[in-house]
Parts: structure tokens; sequence; C-alpha cells
């Protein structure tokens, strides 16, 4: 009679990931929500680049840039998602007797949601209540908002020509069209705009450091934990627990890929079934949420071999030899493209460091995708870090995602992701507390 082996004792690895997790979460000191006086900064440099580009306001609606220039961090933000009925914010620069630029901030909203507007605790100069036009359901939007106050004394109006308004990446097309129709012109983000959101200040940086730190400490936390025969799907549900037992972190994406899966950067349909092998070579790629920011990491990494004495047989791995080479290899890339990372190097530049080594090694073929992207409260966003970039200039608190990869179709992939921040003097700062060291030392 065969006796059938019992499977991985999933509770125990749990237990053990979040175990190991809980003995150090030093990653998390120093991290607490974006206060109040950084929004009204925020929009103040916002509205000094408008002003710079001679632009009346910046209007855009909820989604990622919403909160940015609203209120992203607080616990008791109310999520606003966008619907067939314009809310948006504006944004306008405003001169002082001196001649210093700070910020309006105003809100075109339907009269009925005017409470609900007032109730979600966006930051305001001295708390003043907020200055919201307000528009009734059979009235057009658009020509409410051109005639309102808010462009009645515009540098654009009192000339007659139609204000300008830039609008955000992530507006919908059917409001851009809306707005033009009514009078407005509209353009779209100059790259004085997007760099105010590409520079991280200190606190961003320090939420950055903990949620990514505190990611790669999850995946190192669960790695000695596990066993043959746990699934690819057994592996993602014990990582997002182990990750939800950090206090504040939520779940973003976890993408766990074994083998000849790992050739697939991102996975695919047919991914989630396959099992751990002592010889496995195991892609995790995962990001977190925390204080209204995202981790975005990536490690390769095989699994603890059987403890001496244990007699274990299993046939030996042929592509052991060139897995070792193909992690070393993409490490060097990804220290390659970190040393790049310098300011007002291109975001060409670094791409290319990291592509050469993998090129020279004879694996360039292997490596499908961009090296990065610049990552905050979305995990990708501008500058991309890709050949092509060569008009993206870095700068100094800009943060980038590093991750090269070499991926052979029906063997294995390798990627190293970490974060690394743009300083003004010498290399890039890793915001992820530490890089892989070895293929048992992810």
């Amino acid at each position: 009679m065969e006796r059938r082996s019992r499977g991985p004792n999933v509770a125990s690895v749990q237990q053990c990931s979040i175990d190991n997790l809980k003995a150090d979460l030093s990653f998390l000191d120093g991290a607490k929500p974006i206060e109040a006086a950084e929004f009204l900064l925020r929009r103040d440099r916002l509205a000094q680049a408008l002003a710079a580009n001679k632009v009346d306001a910046f209007v855009l609606e909820p989604g990622y840039t919403f909160q940015y220039y609203g209120n992203v961090s607080q616990h008791d933000w109310e999520p606003w998602e966008p619907e067939e009925r314009p809310f948006l914010m504006l944004i306008m620069p405003q001169a002082s007797p001196d001649g210093s630029i700070s910020a309006k901030t105003a809100f075109l909203s339907p009269h009925f949601e005017e409470g609900r507007v007032r109730m979600l605790g966006i930051p305001s100069r001295d708390d003043a209540e907020l200055d919201i036009v307000v528009w009734e359901e059979h009235w057009n939007p658009y020509t409410t908002l051109l005639d309102s106050r808010l462009f009645a004394g515009s540098s654009s109006s009192s000339s007659k020509a139609a204000p300008t308004l830039m609008v955000d990446e992530e507006m919908r097309d059917y409001i851009v069209r809306g707005l033009a129709a009514a009078g407005f012109r509209t353009v779209g983000l100059s790259p004085e705009a997007e760099l105010v959101r590409q520079q991280k200040t200190a606190a961003e940086v320090a939420i950055l450091r903990a949620v990514n730190t505190g990611t790669v400490a999850a995946v190192r936390a669960m790695r000695p934990c596990l066993v043959p025969d746990l699934t690819e799907d057994q592996v993602t549900a014990i990582l997002d627990r182990t990750l939800l037992s950090i206090d504040g972190f939520g779940l973003f994406f976890d993408i766990v890929l074994i083998e000849e899966h790992g050739a697939l950067p991102h996975g695919g349909f047919v991914t989630g079934g396959k099992k751990l092998t002592y010889d496995s070579m195991v892609v995790i790629d995962v990001g977190a949420h925390y204080l209204g920011y995202s981790s975005d990491i990536c490690r390769s990494f095989m699994i603890d071999p059987p403890p001496p004495g244990r007699r274990v047989v299993f046939p030996s791995d042929p592509l052991r030899a060139e897995k070792e080479q193909v992690w070393r290899i993409v490490l060097d890339a990804q220290t390659a493209a970190a040393r790049a990372m310098k300011p007002n190097g291109t975001a060409a530049s670094v791409d290319i460091a990291a592509r050469s080594v993998i090129e020279e090694a004879g694996y360039g073929y292997g490596f499908t995708h961009r090296l990065g992207h610049g990552i905050g409260i979305k995990a990708h966003e501008s500058p991309y870090l890709n050949k092509w970039n060569t008009g993206s200039l870095l700068q100094p608190g800009m943060t980038f995602t590093n991750e090269p990869g070499i991926y052979l179709e029906g063997k294995f992939g390798v990627r190293h992701e970490d974060i690394y921040l743009v300083k003004e003097d010498g290399e890039a700062e890793l915001l992820t507390g530490q890089r892989a060291r070895g293929i048992y030392e992810p």
C-alpha cells in the first residue's frame, strides 16, 4: 500500500514568518503622517510653477494627485471616487504685495455634495472655510466655473483671453473636453509642475523608507520558514498575512513566481500552482501601502537546503550554476545603476548603466523591460528610467525603483528591486534597508 505524504504545515510556516518579522519593527521609526502644513507648502510650490508657466489654475479631480495636494495620509480620509458629476480642485497662483506667489485653493462641487466636501478635512490656510463654487444638476458645471468669482479677476480674463487651465494627467477626457467647450484653454502638465511631486520632502522620504524597508523585511522574515511543496498561491497568502501583521500596513500587490514562471516578469493566468523545491528559484515582486505611500520591491532567492543529517533524495539541478551566475549579474547591474543616479544625469543613463552590465555578460536579450520608475503615493510615477528618456534629468529628492532583471523562458527569472533617493552630493541613498546579499540572503 502506497503511503501518501503529508503536505506542508502552512499554519506553522505562517507563524514562523510573522514571529521573525515581529522581532524587529524598527523600520517604522521616524515615519509619521504628513502634516497639514506640508500640503499647503506643496500647493504653494505648484502655484509658483503655474505663475512661471503663465497658467491661471491647475485643475484635478479625485485620484492620486488630488490626495497628494489634499490630504493623503490622514487616517480619517474619505476616498471620493470619480463619478459622472464633476468634482474638481483648482489650485491658483496669487501674488502678494511683496511679489511672492502662494496658492489659492478652490473647488467645483455639485451643490448637494457641498457639505460632504467641507467634511473631507482638506487643509486650508489659517483654517479658513473652503472656497467652493457649487453647481446644480440642471446647470452646465463648466460654464458655471468659468462665470464664477474665481476667474472674474484673472489675468487672462481681464485681457479677454480664455483662462488657461493645466489639467492633471489623471483627468478624464470628457471633463477636459467640457472645460474646453465652455471657453477654457487647457494645457498638459509642464516639467515645472511635475517636479513638485517628483521631489520628495524629508517627511515623504521617511514614509517611503519605512514602507519599503518593511516590505523587504517581510520577505526576509518569511524566506527561512518556507518548505518544499508550498505552492505559489500559498506563499502569496503567507506573505500577505505577514505584511498585514505590521500595524498600519495595507496590501497593494503580491506576485510569487517559481522557476520557469519567474521568466514572466509579472506572472500570468497560468501561475499560482507551481510548488517549491529545494532547487527552485523564487521571484517575489510585492508592494504595500503605509500612510498613503507605496512600496515596490522584488527579491529572487532559494529556500534553505535540508538540515544536516536529514536524508533527502532529489535529482541534481542542471541549472544551478547558471542560476547563481545570473543572480550575481543582475546584482552587479543594479549596483551600476545605483552609482549612476546622480543629479543632472539623464534617466536614460541610469538604465544604460544597468543594461550594459547585462549585455556584456551575454544576457541582454533577457532584460526585457525598463530599469525603473519614480515612486511615491503612486507606485509608478514619472520620471521613468528607460534608455530613450534622455530628456528627463534627475534632481535631488527624486525617488526611483532600481529593478534590473534577466528572464530565461522555460528556465527561470531573476530580478532585484530596491528604492533609491537621489542626493545633492554623492551616490543615491538606499531606502530599502539592505540590498540582497546572496541567493539565500535576499
